[in-house]
């Protein structure tokens, strides 16, 4: 059975940080594109960031040069570092794992809320 599953969200103002973690079970982790979208309350959910390896990344314009993913494999887990967070940032942050259309999975998600 496959798991992703979320931590680090939370209540931060504006300017802090957070870190978020996936922890993956029940996938060949490394065969995985790992990403991050997230989906704000009366919006879609759109892509953030995500890793295929330390030389393969793609962010979001609206994120790049503050939020950093990274992935480590022998944990099966990838992270995602937010800088300089600001209110629009707030959303809920769910991690995907994906290798082929069929192959596709999701977490649950976890709150993030950058408020003063």
């Amino acid at each position: 059975q496959v798991q992703l599953v979320e931590s680090g969200g939370g209540l931060v103002q504006p300017g802090e940080s957070l870190r978020l973690s996936c922890a993956a079970s029940g996938i060949i982790f490394d065969l995985y594109t790992m990403a991050w979208y997230r989906q704000a309350p009366g919006k879609q959910r759109d892509l953030v960031a995500l890793i295929i390896n330390d030389d393969n990344t793609h962010y979001a314009d609206s994120v790049k040069g503050r939020f950093t993913i990274s992935r480590d494999n022998a944990k099966n887990t990838v992270y995602l570092q937010m800088n300089s967070l600001k209110p629009e940032d707030t959303a809920v942050y769910y991690c995907n794992a994906h290798y082929t259309y069929e192959l596709n999975y999701w977490g649950k998600g976890t709150l993030v809320t950058v408020s003063s």
